[in-house]
């Protein structure tokens, strides 16, 4: 499943003409193709105001359109660097509610140049449905998605 999504992100990016719809369609895609990715968005860094700000998505609308560095699971990985793998939202005490359904969660950080400008957020309402190869897929996405940016 992943290999067969890369070619097509993959193909998406080089014929790209327009980013924010670009990163629309992969967030579609990815929604439409993984089972367990319930609501797939791309934040991006305010550094003057030390935020985040929501990006394309695709999934249910969210109250969480800025996200303050360091607070949930987002604002962490804008601060750390490091993807940020929650098998248990409940089990996590910094953790910005999105939606009840949500039981599991994962971020990888986008870098351009070395600097972490961004992040793409998957959130599941299944527990623990994240494998090393989901984090491996979604560090390929990010690392085409900085060739856009």
């Amino acid at each position: 499943m992943f290999e067969k999504l890369k070619s097509e992100i993959t193909v998406l990016i080089e014929n790209s003409k327009e980013v924010n719809q670009t990163l629309t369609s992969i967030c579609d895609a990815l929604k439409s193709k993984i089972p367990h990715y319930d609501w797939v968005g791309f934040y991006f860094k305010n550094d003057k105001k030390r935020e985040l700000i929501l990006g394309p998505y695709a999934g249910k609308p969210t109250d969480h359109s800025t996200i303050p560095f360091g607070k949930g699971i987002c604002g962490q990985v804008a601060v750390s660097n490091k993807n940020f793998v929650v098998p248990d939202v409940q089990a996590q005490d910094n953790y910005i509610a999105c939606s009840l359904e949500v039981k599991s969660e994962i971020v990888i950080p986008i870098f351009v140049k070395g600097e972490n400008i961004g992040q793409i957020d998957i959130d599941s309402n299944t527990l623990n449905p994240f494998s090393k190869a989901d984090e491996t897929f979604l560090e390929f996405i990010c690392t085409k998605v900085a060739t856009l940016l």
